[in-house]
């Protein structure tokens, strides 16, 4: 029964979509995600970037790629989330930083 409870709280972990933006560091992306609120006070809606830190095993990813990411363990510093899936790969291939 632990196992079954378990495996229910692996599959409700958070996930967000981004953008690649840098694919300089080893086994490392940085993945922008753009989120959209309306304002407490004036209604407006607002647009904010946050940036995340996320582990690519591969180092597969592309700039420009669009990603899914969940959260997992602490693997470094700053790493909290892992790639899970590409959703939609860059237009132009070979973008690929050194």
């Amino acid at each position: 029964m632990s196992e079954e409870t378990n495996n229910s709280q692996r599959n409700l972990r958070k996930f967000k979509v981004g953008e690649v933006v840098s694919n300089k560091m080893d086994k490392t992306v940085v993945v922008r995600v753009t989120r959209r609120y309306s304002h407490p006070h004036f209604r407006k809606v607002v647009k904010s970037d946050k940036n995340y830190y996320a582990h690519d095993p591969e180092n597969s990813l592309n700039i420009g790629d669009i990603v899914r990411i969940v959260e997992t363990r602490p693997l470094s510093k700053l790493k909290r989330w892992r790639v899970e899936k590409v959703v939609r790969a860059s237009m132009e291939p070979g973008v690929k930083s050194s």
